[in-house]
């Protein structure tokens, strides 16, 4: 996946320098959509994404309490 954003990113790279402005821009937003598609593929796979705890929204069984006085 990786590699077809690389490829994607040097033909517009090359359209921008001596080919049609369109097919830069059109190759730009190509790009763009494989890098988004990439990344959300490597944030939310189960078996292969990043594990972010701060994005889980489960909520706890037990509420956590402390004694009167104690600090956290």
């Amino acid at each position: 996946m990786m590699l077809a954003v690389f490829a994607a990113l040097s033909l517009a790279l090359l359209a921008g320098y001596c080919g049609p402005r369109w097919f830069a821009v059109w190759s730009m937003l190509v790009c763009l959509a494989l890098s988004i598609g990439l990344f959300l593929f490597e944030i939310y796979n189960p078996d292969y994404g990043f594990r972010m705890p701060w994005l889980q929204v489960q909520l706890d069984t037990l509420p956590q309490v402390w004694p009167r006085g104690a600090h956290s």
